[in-house]
C-alpha cells in the first residue's frame, strides 16, 4: 500500500516514536524510507550577534547528528533509508511547506511525523508544524503522539 515513507525528525521523543512506526510499516510494506531534518535559521533573530556563522554551523551539525542517529536506528532495525538535511532560509517558507515540498519532490505516498500535542497558550504561541502539515499536505499524514 505505502511504498515511499517520508519522516521529518527533530530528535525529540515523539520524533523517535514516529521513526519506530515508520520502520514497522516499512518492513510490513517493503517500503522505502526518507528521513529529513529541517535546520530552522529563520526563527533566529538574524540581526543579533547570537546568529553567527558558528551558531548556524552548530545547528547544521546538530541536524546532521539527529540524522546520523536515525540512520543508526534504521540499520539496527534492518531498514535501508536515505537522509537529507534541509535548511529553511527564505522567510516565506514554513517548515511544514518544506516537508510537503520534499515529499512531493521525492514522491512520498505517506508522511509519518511525531506531534508534541501542545495545548492552550503553548499551542497558541508556538503553533504546530504537524497541524500545519496536515492542513496543507496532499499526501496522507500519520501523526504519532507521545506516550
Amino acid at each position: 500500500m505505502f511504498q515511499r515513507i517520508l519522516v521529518p525528525v527533530d530528535g525529540s521523543t515523539t520524533s523517535n516514536l514516529a521513526l519506530e512506526e515508520a520502520f514497522k510499516l516499512a518492513k510490513e510494506q517493503q517500503a522505502q524510507v526518507r528521513i529529513i531534518h529541517v535546520v530552522d535559521e529563520v526563527s533566529l533573530n538574524l540581526e543579533s550577534d547570537f546568529a553567527s556563522d558558528a551558531f548556524i554551523n552548530a545547528l547544521r551539525k546538530s541536524g546532521n547528528a539527529i540524522l546520523a542517529k536515525a540512520e543508526k536506528k534504521a540499520r539496527d532495525a534492518g531498514i535501508t533509508i536515505e537522509t537529507q538535511l534541509l535548511e529553511r532560509i527564505p522567510i516565506e517558507h514554513r517548515i511544514s511547506d518544506m516537508i510537503v515540498d520534499d515529499g512531493k519532490h521525492w514522491k512520498a505516498d505517506l508522511i509519518i511525523m511525531g506531534t508534541h500535542g501542545r495545548r492552550g497558550i503553548n499551542h497558541l504561541l508556538l503553533g504546530s508544524v504537524a497541524e500545519k502539515l496536515v492542513r496543507i499536505a496532499t499526501t496522507p499524514v500519520l501523526l504519532i503522539r507521545a506516550k
